[in-house]
């Protein structure tokens, strides 16, 4: 083994780059709990709207599920998604990086994933708030 390869070996063995990876891995489950909390609280909104319009005297059709329920679920389940994929792309790097191999960056972002995911939702949460607004 040259000198040089035995400096790029290290290199990717360094320390700080491991904690680095876990302080990443954190961020992106910190990122899915707030996502699942999220959901949980649209969800209950929807919910506590509900009793606020039985308490009125209007009447809902308590089987059909609101549209908060749909939007709290994928919430919950976008958060879900990103705890899975934060692990199992974690779990890729400390494999490379015991094997002192260079990490390779994924080719589809989560980042990119996921912010296109919330803007999709945002744009029809934001059409359904004009539909019904206007209704």
């Amino acid at each position: 083994m040259s000198d040089l390869d035995h400096k790029h070996s290290d290199e990717h063995r360094d320390p700080r780059v491991y904690f680095a990876a876990e302080r990443t891995m954190l961020a992106w489950v910190r990122t899915g709990v707030a996502l699942m909390g999220f959901g949980f609280v649209v969800e209950r909104f929807g919910l506590f709207l509900r009793e606020l319009a039985a308490a009125r005297g209007v009447e809902l059709d308590a089987q059909q599920p609101g549209v908060s329920m749909w939007v709290g679920t994928i919430l919950v389940l976008l958060g879900v998604w990103v705890n899975i994929a934060a692990t199992v792309n974690h779990l890729r790097f400390r494999r490379r990086f015991e094997r002192g191999e260079p990490f390779v960056t994924p080719k589809r972002g989560m980042t990119i994933v996921l912010s296109v995911l919330l803007a999709v939702l945002g744009i029809g949460m934001t059409v359904y708030f004009i539909v019904v607004g206007r209704g």
